[in-house]
């Protein structure tokens, strides 16, 4: 079990210009209304460029369960770097080492439709690259896809409620 399944887990909360303005246990964080907090996200795509690793979030946990998403979502804890955090989550969700890359941040909010739970979030995106064998965290994943870039993109034109609503905000960024 990996660290973020422990009670009392802090995530930071920052105002708009990322300056720390306090901590907050991680799931009640989550709940409406969400304050704005620091997150990671890494998005990992094949060797050669043209696949993207996507997951499916455990079932289990209470923001957009069952989602498809980037390859790792998670927050950095507090007095950690956003790029220590990223490779430290990578490492225990898919059980992975690879060079990441910071390319850009941005900010949003969401709500899932239950109204409870919800996303509010400084989030700071990182790219790899790796082709070869990983060991996906039961706990945070329940499945895994490598898709084409053009296939990703068709598939969440067509079905946009099967995937977080993050990750299509950083497929738009990401300009690919």
């Amino acid at each position: 079990m990996t660290p973020e399944h422990k009670e009392k887990i802090k995530v930071v909360l920052v105002n708009k210009n990322d300056t720390v303005i306090g901590e907050k246990e991680k799931f009640e964080a989550h709940k409406n209304p969400v304050p704005l907090h620091r997150a990671i996200s890494i998005v990992i795509f094949s060797k050669n460029k043209k696949q993207m690793l996507i997951t499916k979030r455990a079932k289990t946990k209470p923001t957009w369960p069952s989602f498809w998403s980037n390859a790792v979502c998670s927050h950095p804890y507090p007095k950690e770097s956003y790029r220590k955090a990223a490779a430290r989550r990578l490492y225990e969700e898919l059980g992975i080492k690879t060079p990441l890359k910071k390319v850009f941040q941005f900010i949003y909010s969401a709500v899932m439709d239950n109204k409870i739970w919800g996303e509010h979030e400084y989030d700071v995106i990182f790219v790899g690259n790796y082709d070869g064998p990983f060991q996906p965290d039961p706990g945070e994943i329940d499945g895994y896809e490598w898709l084409a870039i053009g296939e990703l993109k068709k598939d969440i034109g067509k079905n946009p409620q099967k995937y977080t609503p993050w990750f299509k905000i950083i497929l738009k960024k990401l300009k690919i």
